[in-house]
């Protein structure tokens, strides 16, 4: 006798790693490519599981039954929040899922301008402007690197006076890197803009693994600063001339680790056994390693990043074929992370 129990139904991105076969057993799965998600894909979903590239608006989910937006993400400007909210709709993100990712690609940007450009921690002061998930480790890190870290956090300064937190101005006036480790909003949009580019110091370098419109692309052209950049505006078109100029350019690939996939995944599937009642609500990757946290010496990062992850080959991957940007993306190999 058949079931008479209706199985949910998902729409998923199906660049998605990890997903396909995990849900099945309680869901009718759709794999769609993410920017191929439409309104009568979504109408009798009980939910979407999507990344950056899907759009969750009035457009996509009016008229729909979507119970449950997941993103196995950890930002969510592409999702109208606030539409979610008044239509009874649910927004799970994956938080703090990629942090380890991005430290890595930020200690791999680090390890290549000191190769590069002649110079070692203590010659340096590292600007870190936004200390959540990402901002902490690479705060942490930094310092026992022996880099002389200042951070900028405005909503954390509110919250913690006394947390050594320094305006975004004088953050930038001291400089000689500066990386932006914050969320899109109306606040960030533009953050670093031609007003802050004049009070960087001749020679810094920018560094965006955030969101690209935290930065003016035009007002960067214009200031000629020197920038290292794994998120763009208009992405994945980003600025060619910008593409040409940036020092280390890589396609939105920064958090791309296999333990932060995997974490992003479980996440989603998490919010969906939440939500739906399925046996799913500590579910991990069974192919993924988990994360192995330790601490790793400034000498030892500059002896082995470039086996885990050469970043130099990955941005002449993307200047050499710039056309590329969503095919290196989406087929990107996930790094492992080792510290």
């Amino acid at each position: 006798m058949k079931s008479s129990v209706r199985k949910i139904n998902i729409v998923a991105d199906s660049a998605i790693p990890f997903l396909r076969g995990v849900l099945e057993p309680w869901a009718e799965v759709r794999y769609l490519p993410g920017t191929a998600i439409a309104p009568e894909d979504v109408r009798r979903a009980d939910a979407l599981i999507v990344r950056t590239r899907t759009r969750c608006d009035e457009r996509l989910l009016a008229g729909s039954s979507v119970r449950l937006v997941a993103t196995a993400t950890i930002g969510f400007d592409h999702i109208d929040t606030a539409w979610c909210a008044a239509h009874g709709i649910r927004v799970a993100t994956a938080a703090g899922c990629n942090a380890r990712g991005v430290l890595q690609w930020v200690a791999a940007l680090l390890a290549h301008l000191s190769r590069t450009q002649g110079w070692t921690p203590a010659d340096k002061t590292l600007g870190i402007v936004g200390v959540g998930h990402v901002g902490s480790l690479v705060r942490q890190y930094a310092a026992a690197w022996g880099f002389r870290v200042l951070c900028c956090d405005p909503p954390r300064e509110a919250r913690e006076p006394d947390g050594g937190f320094l305006p975004l101005g004088t953050v930038a006036r001291e400089a000689d890197l500066l990386t932006f480790h914050v969320p899109l909003d109306a606040s960030t949009r533009h953050m670093a803009d031609a007003a802050l580019f004049r009070t960087m110091k001749p020679g810094a370098t920018l560094i965006n693994s955030s969101r690209g419109e935290v930065v003016d692309t035009q007002a960067l052209l214009a200031s000629g600063l020197d920038c290292a950049l794994d998120v763009w505006e208009h992405e994945p078109h980003p600025d060619p001339e910008l593409l040409r100029r940036a020092l280390v350019a890589t396609p939105h690939i920064a958090g791309y680790s296999e333990q932060g996939k995997a974490m992003a995944t479980a996440l989603a599937v998490r919010a969906a056994a939440e939500v739906f009642g399925l046996p799913l609500d500590a579910w991990y990757p069974p192919a993924a390693a988990p994360s192995a946290p330790r601490a790793i010496a400034w000498s030892e990062l500059c002896a082995t990043i470039g086996g885990a992850f050469d970043i130099e080959a990955e941005s002449l991957r993307l200047k050499n074929a710039p056309g590329d940007f969503e095919r290196i993306r989406d087929g990107y190999a996930f790094r492992h992370e080792y510290f």
